[in-house]
């Protein structure tokens, strides 16, 4: 599956000097991810597309091992990858996603390969990260946020979104997230499937007892408002303030670890990829 970069630039514009290295946190990446994938299912024909995907070897709630390097992985190419890598794991997720779309008896209807799904869960991503460096790191400089931004529409076309989809500017997306929030609607199929996840239902049952409810706050913790009712997730000020405290004393500690140890996973899903690559395996 070799794919070069000059194949690659034709639908992924890697012209902007951002550097996202120093601002990859894999704590973020970990405690952010189910609260991720929660903004991201509650568009119906997202949400009915993964409940419903053909593709068992995908699935968190049968592989949560497997689901989680192939996430860690795209967020690594999207953020990380040269052009060349972007474009074989856009191929190998392509691969996958062919075979999800909706048949006669869905109840929404959807297809993997919709940029404007891919636009929403690209949006996801992005809110997703920034809220946390925030959060563990304080406010970044305008500029920066700004650089970051840009270089964040990797997100949507390291798969199928044509780069003019992205909102032109930090205030176009905010207008476009509130939007998508409104239009957010998780129901009761959608939301029995994510509150599985939310209770660890996937893993062993003895690291479900220790981790469930500390994982379901720190989730519940980083919805926004409208998602957290749909869900049905009660969310206190007091709530707030823990979750607050903690997310700036992990970050103190994230800060004074060094850069490869602050990037890990990413950066070792990163390096499997390009193993990957080299060998000629499987990517997903």
């Amino acid at each position: 599956m070799a794919v070069t970069a000059e194949a690659a630039v034709d639908y992924l514009d890697d012209s902007e000097s951002f550097d996202m290295a120093p601002y990859v946190d894999g704590a973020a990446v970990l405690l952010g991810g189910v609260a991720n994938v929660i903004m991201q299912l509650s568009h119906a024909p997202i949400g009915y597309g993964v409940v419903e995907s053909k593709v068992d070897s995908g699935k968190a709630t049968l592989h949560p091992l497997k689901r989680l390097r192939t996430t860690v992985t795209y967020l690594s190419v999207a953020h990380l990858g040269s052009p060349a890598e972007k474009a074989a794991y856009r191929a190998a997720v392509n691969s996958v996603h062919r075979h999800v779309r909706s048949d006669a008896d869905s109840p929404v209807r959807y297809n993997a390969f919709d940029p404007e799904l891919q636009r929403w869960v690209a949006a996801c991503l992005y809110f997703g990260t920034v809220d946390l460096i925030e959060r563990m790191h304080g406010p970044l400089d305008a500029e920066v946020a700004e650089a970051m931004y840009q270089h964040s529409a990797h997100l949507g076309t390291t798969l199928q979104m044509r780069r003019e989809m992205w909102p032109a500017d930090r205030a176009a997306f905010a207008q476009y997230w509130q939007d998508g929030l409104a239009k957010a609607e998780i129901d009761p199929t959608i939301r029995a499937y994510l509150a599985d996840l939310l209770r660890l239902r996937n893993i062993a049952t003895p690291l479900q007892f220790v981790f469930a409810d500390i994982h379901q706050w720190v989730a519940t913790g980083l919805l926004p408002q409208q998602l957290r009712e749909q869900m049905g997730l009660e969310w206190s000020a007091s709530d707030d303030r823990r979750l607050s405290m903690m997310l700036l004393a992990t970050g103190a500690v994230v800060r004074r670890m060094p850069p490869k140890l602050r990037q890990f996973p990413m950066n070792f899903f990163l390096w499997d990829l390009q193993r990957r690559l080299r060998k000629g395996h499987q990517l997903v």
